[in-house]
């Protein structure tokens, strides 16, 4: 019996670090052997350049240039743009329109990180990963999220300066992590707002708070995720790339106590 200190790397069982990698789909085999010959590839932390390294997919922390490595191929990550009029529910006790057009597209158990509130479009990520969904959609991890708003009125920079210095609502203080003016034309303008708060409708409770209702909302980006050209109401798998972003972050992450919800 191995003794369970000893890293894999150095030990006869598991499977060889490039074969991983391949089957990670990072790269060709022969492509992974170059990435550990060029000491690109770290393995619990400590730079592997042995090709004949071994390790344990179930065990042992991979990255290479510094972006982790997924190797549990169960696990599931997809990005939607969720339309209007659909709510962040697996099963709504009300009838309406829910997540589950899109979760039953999939054999893996699906469910959504965090929620976006009926009336709110754009980004959400469904997986069947309940750790990095705590990590992701706690308040304590700080994921930054951006937000389009299309506001009724002229937005001034007085305006934006106020979001990002912060204001005083009925849950407490809040400020925006960056703010910026889009467009300011006709009656509405366009304000884009970033902020890694989870509390309940926080977007539109802000730009509400000081004098410009939200018309329209979306969200655009999930900490590394961006939505792209994604169309309203459909879904993509995430590329290897995208998931080792998630996977960074929540390796960094430490795992914090409670429960959290958002919705915005």
């Amino acid at each position: 019996m191995n003794d369970s200190t000893t890293p894999s790397t150095e030990r006869d069982d598991g499977i060889r670090l490039q074969k991983a990698l391949a089957n990670a789909g990072v790269a060709s085999r022969r492509v992974s052997e170059n990435l550990i010959a060029a000491g690109r590839v770290r393995v619990n932390g400590e730079v592997v350049t042995e090709l004949g390294s071994r390790v344990d997919p179930d065990v042992d922390l991979v990255d290479v240039d510094g972006i982790a490595i997924q190797f549990d191929q169960s696990k599931r990550y997809v990005m939607l743009n969720k339309p209007t009029g659909v709510v962040s529910s697996l099963k709504d006790d009300r009838g309406r329109p829910d997540l589950r057009r899109y979760t039953d597209q999939f054999e893996e158990r699906l469910f959504n990180v965090g929620r976006l509130d009926g009336e709110t479009s754009g980004l959400l990520v469904l997986t069947n990963d309940g750790d990095l969904a705590h990590v992701l959609a706690h308040p304590a991890f700080g994921v930054p999220k951006v937000y389009i708003a299309k506001v009724d009125g002229r937005v001034t920079p007085q305006t934006i300066a106020k979001l990002t210095r912060g204001i005083d609502l009925e849950d407490g203080p809040i400020a925006a992590d960056k703010a910026r003016l889009l467009d300011a034309s006709g009656g509405s303008s366009l304000v884009e707002l970033t902020i890694h708060s989870g509390r309940n409708r926080i977007v539109r409770r802000m730009l509400d708070a000081v004098g410009h209702p939200v018309i329209d909302l979306v969200r655009r980006q999930f900490g590394p995720l961006h939505l792209g050209t994604l169309p309203a109401g459909q879904t993509r798998e995430l590329t290897t790339v995208e998931r080792g972003a998630l996977m960074t972050l929540a390796r960094q992450a430490a795992e914090p106590s409670g429960e959290h919800q958002e919705t915005e």
